[in-house]
């Protein structure tokens, strides 16, 4: 199937039926699907190529959700931007990626008007919502063009996105994944996820340039509906979860976090819920219990990559118990069991694969697995070897088959000789009351080569010493994975999707050193 195929299908079973909502506003698949023709229509007419790249520049929108079926449609090749990104960042990918049609909302005109200099590539500027001096609006270029779907050859290999990771360790690279890519992304989705003969409610209230917007498509094929959030306000949230009966949401750990200590959560109506999905970031185990607690047994976790969308794992809401009880904090800390369709293993540094137990770099493949780097032939063939993708990815298979992420290879750290795995000691901290958050990173020292540093960020009107947090790791972790040393800052340096950017702090402790790893 096309990627387009997984709309196409919703709106074949449920013409008439909801396929959008946003701001109480309902769209039906038939209103949508049809605008997303005229899109493409309208593309295919001006002239673009197959895999010639597009871009959508908005908030969460409905209509600008259409526009990324429209390009789909017209056998295009999607490049995710931000809204809430610097503009600088969006310029440098759009230019980077060729970007050739960019559809935007009239909230960001100015900026990108002072951009379009630098964007020389651009040939079809579309505001989605106003006409400009400089650039249609998206009713006005497709107003004469067929609501009826065009004739387009697609080709499994071909790229319908061109996406930047998410630079959490360094200057972003575009992934090329295909339409065979998101058909094994989907196909494991609605494996794991089952609704039986109901039609499934999806949240996106995280930005849809990213997860949430592709685990939308799953709900869409069956026939469902997608409540838009235009900006992720935990109040509007917990509205529309009990007002739309929603069913199924992703949000990123920190979120999650904010969300928990909303005063009073634990009495709202959850009961609609059937899968929460959770990612993107290490969960604290503790923080995870907490959320069981309140939001019921539908806590889901998974795992993936820009580089293999989103299922290389799951940990389903039933592998979170075990006899009725929660599960130990051993399996809660997985990411669940490698998904059906792809090969998982871990590797040495030579490559072999390592007994199950045994902790290595974990290994992907399938069709899962991207095409490769945009304009970075060496990149793909550093990290796509004998067709197994390397994910930088350190962890292991345990007895009973759960995968386990120790951290990311960039981020062990190593201090006197040994292995100190950040997220080990990530997850203690978490787990005392005054912690909203904390990073592990390794810091230069003349003694030990790196120094684990702990900086943390305390939930709001909490206290807790640093002394205190030491002594907890040395009680549950011992002296050498114990940090040195602990920094209170108001907020950890985030990305615009949530995670945690070590690099950045990292900065902060290098600045005029070399790291060793």
């Amino acid at each position: 199937m096309a990627i387009i195929d997984f709309f196409d299908r919703g709106w074949r079973i449920n013409p008439e039926g909801i396929a959008y909502i946003q701001d109480e506003r309902s769209h039906t698949f038939q209103e949508i699907g049809e605008l997303s023709c005229r899109i493409a229509n309208g593309l295919l007419a001006a002239g673009f190529a197959k895999e010639a790249k597009a871009a959508v520049w908005a908030d969460n929108d409905v209509t600008a959700w259409a526009c990324t079926l429209g390009l789909w449609r017209a056998g295009m090749a999607w490049i995710p931007v931000n809204g809430r990104n610097a503009p600088a960042e969006n310029q440098f990918i759009l230019d980077f990626f060729d970007c050739e049609v960019l559809f935007f909302h009239q909230a960001f005109a100015p900026a990108i008007d002072a951009l379009r200099p630098s964007l020389p590539k651009v040939a079809l500027w579309i505001c989605i919502d106003a006409d400009l001096p400089w650039a249609p609006s998206l009713a006005t270029w497709s107003a004469n063009q067929p609501s009826t779907k065009p004739s387009v050859d697609y080709h499994m290999d071909d790229v319908v996105t061109l996406s930047a990771t998410g630079g959490t360790t360094g200057t972003p690279k575009g992934v090329m994944n295909t339409h065979r890519a998101f058909q094994s992304y989907f196909a494991q989705f609605m494996m794991a996820f089952h609704y039986g003969t109901g039609r499934p409610v999806n949240l996106a209230a995280a930005p849809m340039t990213h997860t949430a917007g592709m685990l939308s498509l799953p709900c869409t094929a069956r026939g469902g509906t997608v409540v838009v959030l235009t900006k992720p306000d935990p109040a509007q949230l917990l509205f529309a979860i009990a007002r739309h009966r929603v069913t199924e949401f992703f949000l990123p750990p920190t979120v999650i976090y904010r969300l928990l200590d909303i005063p009073g959560i634990e009495k709202r109506d959850f009961s609609s819920l059937k899968y929460f999905l959770y990612g993107a970031a290490p969960m604290s185990v503790d923080k995870l219990k907490r959320a069981i607690d309140v939001f019921g047994p539908v806590m889901t976790g998974g795992y993936g990559q820009t580089e293999a969308p989103a299922s290389i794992s799951y940990l389903t809401p039933a592998e979170h118990f075990v006899d009725g009880k929660l599960a130990p904090d051993e399996r809660l800390s997985s990411v669940g069991r490698p998904n059906p369709l792809i090969r998982v293993e871990i590797v040495n540094d030579r490559g072999d694969e390592l007994p199950q137990g045994e902790t290595g770099e974990i290994c992907v493949r399938g069709d899962l697995v991207m095409k490769g780097y945009y304009k970075a032939p060496d990149k793909t063939a550093e990290t796509i070897i004998d067709g197994w993708l390397h994910t930088g990815d350190i962890g292991h298979i345990d007895a009973e088959g759960y995968l386990h992420i120790t951290d990311r290879k960039k981020d062990m750290i190593i201090s006197g000789g040994f292995n100190v795995y950040p997220s080990e000691v990530e997850q203690v901290i978490w787990a005392h009351p005054a912690v909203q958050d904390c990073a592990v990173i390794g810091v230069p020292d003349d003694k030990w080569g790196e120094a684990v540093k702990a900086v943390v960020e305390l939930n709001a009107g909490q206290s807790v010493s640093a002394e205190e947090l030491l002594a907890l790791c040395k009680e549950k972790l011992g002296s050498v994975k114990t940090p040195k040393s602990v920094d209170f800052v108001a907020a950890l340096p985030r990305s615009t999707v949530g995670k945690v950017l070590k690099k950045d702090l990292r900065e902060q402790y290098w600045q005029g050193e070399q790291r060793r790893i």
